[in-house]
């Protein structure tokens, strides 16, 4: 129960700032309308304590199947397993990630269909599963992370001249939903299990980063070869808000809950499955029986508290994004709009499952030499430039996302190259998780509120890519906190 209680504080400290800001605006500059006030509050409340639970189950439970099955991955010494158990696994947790699910349908809804929710979760799928297979030969067989981003970029940014421009945004939205709340602790831990057999300690603790950032260039990739089929389509999007549609603030809840349920019992059971089958039949060592215990307690509370934090973030925040979005934009000055992006950006990365994970996984492996508390800020205060630049891109129709990204990730690979080894996994990986639920939902609603009351705007075009420009910011912002580390070691003689 102690346990539980530190991971309350914790959470209440990361959801009460974004909680508040909003509390600020309604009573200020953007009062909500009807009943979106209390579906607000109530989603905060669901947030906070679906949080805590989850969290609390991925320390049980998530984190020792990860480390367990990356033990036996790399225990195996064959590389057949390493290929099957990558496809698989990397497949599985991407196409049941709630975050994707949510952006697939999102992009369908805003297409009216004529992008199918289906196939975009399919392709970004493959995608994932081949690129996380990747990852995990490049940790067996110690190949330079840098030089692995390097290539993958190249051949991004190629794919992307031919490809469809009606798929450019989405491509790199995609691969930032699918780190999540479950698939980031999965492979952080099974990261750090596949490195963890490396004798070479120094080693294994720069190869137990990096997966992340090499398995989500996997989306960006997949849906960008789909646009070589599909070509540009001239498609254009139109947004959907339900003020009025509900009586009761009770009732988004009530409705959404069954969903969420679902939903997250389709995230889990793959790993789960995968995970029991494998313990039972394959693994030459079998997990104690109350370490299998203790994972499966975990996995329930897990799941419960993902259920909760769905259900709030979808009924509670989601709807009061787009009426903020919509109700600062459509004032006069165009200045409020752009400081509450900032502000927004800067306190909803505080609220992310998985940022919390990564962060403490960074303090753990580095022996608290990175501090958690400046990992966190250097990626607050990215997360917080990359929405204030995606505001600025739906105001100003002469930059598109490609002004953004382009010199962004040169400059980040140039980086690579100059930074501490441990940094440029860090930073990557920070990239896929800074990105997560409340990002993909909340400010994601936000930036296609202020896309529809644009006059100039196409909800399509200029409503997503805000998640790109979160999945970017991090990787530079960790990177230059790599340079400045590299800089204090060299000064203390370290």
């Amino acid at each position: 129960m102690e346990v539980f209680i530190d991971k309350l504080k914790e959470v209440l400290q990361s959801v009460l700032p974004i909680t508040i800001l909003v509390i600020i605006l309604h009573f200020t500059i953007a009062p909500l309308p009807g009943i979106e006030f209390s579906r607000f509050l109530f989603g905060a409340l669901l947030i906070i304590m679906g949080l805590a639970v989850f969290l609390f189950g991925v320390d049980i439970g998530i984190t020792s199947i990860g480390n367990y099955l990356g033990k036996e991955i790399a225990r195996s010494n064959s590389l057949k397993l390493v290929l099957v158990m990558g496809l698989i696994l990397g497949f599985f947790i991407s196409i049941a990630e709630p975050d994707l699910i949510i952006l697939a349908n999102q992009v369908s809804e805003v297409t009216d269909g004529a992008i199918p929710s289906t196939v975009l979760l399919v392709v970004v799928s493959v995608g994932i599963a081949f690129m996380m297979t990747i990852g995990l030969f490049r940790i067996v067989y110690r190949y330079p992370l840098r030089n692995i981003f390097f290539v993958i970029y190249t051949l991004i940014f190629l794919l992307a001249i031919f490809s469809s421009n009606d798929l450019f945004a989405i491509a790199f939205d995609a691969s930032g939903s699918t780190t999540g709340a479950l698939t980031v602790p999965f492979m952080l831990a099974l990261a750090t299990g596949v490195a963890s057999l490396n004798h070479d300690s120094k080693s294994a603790e720069i190869d137990s980063f990096g997966l992340v950032g090499v398995a989500s260039s996997g989306a960006i990739l997949g849906v960008l070869i789909l646009g070589l089929f599909t070509g540009d389509s001239g498609i254009t999007g139109t947004l959907s808000v339900d003020v009025g549609a509900y009586t009761s603030w009770v009732v988004p809840f009530t409705d959404t809950l069954p969903h969420m349920a679902l939903e997250t019992v389709l995230s889990i059971a793959p790993i789960l499955i995968i995970f029991v089958c494998y313990n039972l039949f394959f693994a030459k060592r079998k997990m104690q029986t109350a370490d299998f215990k203790r994972a499966m307690l975990g996995l329930l509370y897990l799941y419960v508290g993902l259920v909760l934090f769905l259900t709030g973030v979808n009924a509670g925040f989601l709807n009061v994004g787009r009426q903020l979005g919509m109700t600062i934009a459509g004032m006069d000055s165009k200045w409020p709009v752009l400081f509450i992006g900032l502000l927004l950006g800067l306190v909803v990365i505080l609220a992310e499952p998985a940022v919390y994970v990564l962060t403490h996984q960074i303090e753990d492996v580095t022996n608290g030499s990175v501090k958690r508390s400046v990992v966190l800020v250097f990626l607050s205060v990215g997360v917080g430039l990359a929405v204030l630049l995606s505001v600025v891109r739906v105001l100003v129709p002469e930059i598109l996302l490609w002004h953004y990204l382009v010199p962004g990730y040169i400059i980040a690979l140039v980086l690579a190259f100059r930074v501490p080894n441990l940094f440029v996994g860090m930073a990557f990986d920070a990239g896929g998780v800074a990105s997560g639920p409340m990002t993909a939902t909340f400010i994601l609603a936000f930036i296609q509120g202020v896309a529809d009351i644009t006059p100039h705007s196409n909800v399509l075009l200029d409503g997503f890519g805000m998640i790109a420009m979160v999945a970017m910011m991090p990787i530079l912002s960790l990177q230059l906190l790599g340079a400045i580390y590299q800089q204090r070691s060299k000064k203390e003689g370290i």
